[in-house]
């Protein structure tokens, strides 16, 4: 008798959950822009990266390297944002003078 096996439900698991859409956020991002490096053609970059015999490497290094930046800073400013709140009152203290002495020369 084989155990029975549970599917996971990862995408129920509401950080898993805000990570994926922040991730899948970022993805689209880099891929935005990527396509925008491509057809914009910033010093002559699209030509650089199909004049050469194997483009599919240059852009999947690309991609790759733009995933990764954008995906991570699109799911940590989504964990920065869960602490935050939206009222705009100081914390902490009051703010007071400080009597400080200062001795002449």
């Amino acid at each position: 008798m084989q155990p029975r096996h549970r599917p996971l439900r990862l995408l129920q698991v509401p950080l898993f959950r805000l990570l994926a859409i922040n991730l899948a956020l970022g993805l689209g991002m880099a891929v935005v822009l990527v396509g925008g490096l491509l057809v914009l053609d910033p010093w002559g970059l699209r030509h650089l990266i199909f004049a050469d015999h194997s483009p599919g490497v240059a852009i999947g290094l690309l991609l790759g390297s733009f995933f990764v930046t954008f995906g991570s800073t699109a799911m940590g400013t989504a964990i920065m944002a869960l602490g935050g709140s939206d009222d705009d009152e100081p914390r902490g203290g009051t703010r007071a003078p400080a009597r400080v002495k200062v001795r002449r020369r």
